[in-house]
């Protein structure tokens, strides 16, 4: 018996129709995606190291809850409205706007609150506005 090579083929693949199919996913993924832009304001909030300052006899002294009620000197307003502010203030300072104006909030405090309170002050007159905080490591 005799065998005979026949004649081989050569195998290969076309790569036409393959390349195709990649570029049009290439196009399909580059229409649908979205390009945003992240703005994202990452701060980091400072600490405060300071000396405790000494307390002067009178002052006025706003004190703010979480939930955005006021208390001046010990006392509690009825309601948290810049109206009742401005008149309790106007009423313990007797026109004395040297007086200085201490802002003691929480910190879960809206802000909305903290700047009512920081206009008020300003509006009013009062020059020595302060924001009581406490040293970093000190026990709440």
């Amino acid at each position: 018996m005799k065998f005979k090579r026949q004649r081989s083929q050569e195998v290969g693949v076309d790569l036409t129709p393959l390349i195709d199919v990649v570029f049009l996913l290439l196009i399909f993924f580059m229409v649908s995606t979205t390009f945003t832009r992240e703005n994202h304001l990452n701060i980091e909030l400072p600490e405060a190291n300071g000396e405790r300052s000494e307390q002067q006899a009178k002052l006025i002294d706003v004190v703010i809850n979480a939930d955005g009620q006021y208390r001046l000197n010990d006392r509690t307003l009825v309601n948290n409205r810049r109206e009742t502010l401005v008149r309790a203030v106007t009423e313990l300072a007797g026109g004395d706007t040297t007086l200085p104006f201490v802002i003691t909030a929480d910190a879960r405090t809206p802000h909305e609150f903290v700047v009512r309170a920081m206009d008020v002050a300003g509006s009013l007159g009062f020059a020595g506005l302060s924001i009581t905080t406490e040293r970093q490591g000190e026990p709440q």
